[in-house]
């Protein structure tokens, strides 16, 4: 007898979901409250979609930050190199950028949302633009789904609605809704690859280098996923502002600019060493006067300028709102969740898969792995 699946939420982890899934028998509905799947997807890496990241099963567990050995059975399962062949297979040419990165060869975020459509359209899986209620449960065993005008019923129900960042794209919680009700507990919600709020004053000036509001970028983003604790002035970032010099010869560097400048002031004479907007903010940091001339700067006030340059310090106040994170720290707990199938320990035939999970990791296409890989478990366990 065919075993009939629903998937709540047509993301990354829904659409492989219900692909494995059908792949493996199943009759399948995929519920999408938007009006076109993948939403989120088609946005992510600014249009152009990190797929994943070409890395070997123990590379990838090292960079997740949220309980990494849960992911074993799933990455083992459907590893970053086979995200990366079944694209290909299906007619999406990818590459590899720095740091492993994979793309689709087209930089265009829409063909990876087009290939999982066209996938999902072949295996005959069915996707209604319609919003899930609540899930139907009945001595443990979830039985379906309750619209606003019906009940559907099914022999499994994998949530898949993702987290709370990007809300404009779907993400409003509604996972943790479902999951609530199953009895599931779900830990802080954060925001993780976020940007950062700084306090200090000097920093809106600082806007190209910076943000009005503080820092971001890579590096900013990655860091965040470390600051669980956030409080204002808990957290300060140092940053190197010459970090392809030491202190040695950036002294002589600015010793050699000194003398080329020896009768300008020295807020005329740094072009060379930093962006025109950073000057005034350094030097005022340094306590040096920018109106002095460069020949009279004492080799006291040359060291805090030293200082300044290489330990270029920042206070955090806090993250940026969550819906302005790249995902969500925190989750459906997984101490509940049985990491060989994806099928919680609570309520029978229900599975939980993607970012509605307490798993994330650092940029670089992770956390799409963690999508592809947990749907794809949840999906072809559901089916059997």
């Amino acid at each position: 007898m065919t075993r009939k699946v629903i998937v709540i939420g047509a993301g990354p982890a829904g659409m492989m979901a219900a692909g494995a899934a059908a792949e493996n028998g199943a009759d399948v509905i995929l519920f999408e409250k938007n009006k076109v799947v993948g939403k989120k997807l088609a946005i992510t890496g600014k249009g152009r979609c990190n797929i994943t990241n070409f890395c070997d099963t123990d590379e990838f567990i090292a960079h997740l930050t949220a309980n990494p050995r849960f992911m074993y059975s799933a990455i083992n399962a459907f590893s970053c190199y086979d995200t990366v062949a079944f694209f290909e297979e299906r007619g999406l040419p990818t590459k590899v950028e720095r740091g492993n990165r994979v793309f689709p060869e087209s930089d265009k975020a829409a063909d990876v949302v087009d290939t999982l459509y066209d996938y999902l359209t072949e295996l005959d899986v069915q996707i209604l633009n319609r919003q899930v209620e609540s899930l139907l449960i009945d001595q443990n065993r979830v039985k379906g789904v309750r619209l606003s005008d019906r009940e559907v019923y099914a022999d499994a129900v994998i949530v898949t609605c993702g987290g709370l960042s990007y809300p404009a794209t779907g993400s409003t919680g509604d996972g943790y809704s479902f999951a609530k009700s199953a009895g599931h507990s779900i830990t802080p919600l954060l925001p993780s690859l976020v940007p950062l709020t700084c306090e200090d004053d000097d920093i809106p000036e600082l806007q190209m280098m910076f943000t009005h509001f503080g820092v971001t970028g890579p590096v900013i983003l990655s860091a965040s996923a470390h600051m669980r604790q956030m409080s204002p002035k808990r957290y300060s970032i140092e940053i190197d502002l010459k970090p392809a010099l030491d202190d040695e010869a950036l002294d002589k560097r600015i010793l050699r600019d000194l003398k080329e400048f020896a009768n300008k002031d020295i807020i005329n004479s740094m072009a060379k060493l930093l962006p025109k907007k950073l000057i005034p903010v350094v030097l005022e940091r340094a306590g040096i006067d920018p109106h002095i001339k460069c020949n009279t700067l004492t080799a006291a006030k040359r060291h805090d300028l030293l200082s300044v340059l290489k330990r270029f310090t920042v206070t955090v106040h806090s993250f940026r709102p969550i819906k302005e994170a790249v995902v969500t720290h925190g989750g459906v707990d997984v101490k509940d969740i049985d990491p060989r199938t994806m099928q919680s320990k609570l309520v029978e035939n229900l599975y939980f898969a993607g970012e509605v999970l307490d798993l994330d990791a650092y940029t670089g296409g992770f956390n799409l792995q963690i999508a592809y890989s947990t749907g794809r478990l949840a999906g072809a366990s559901a089916a059997k």
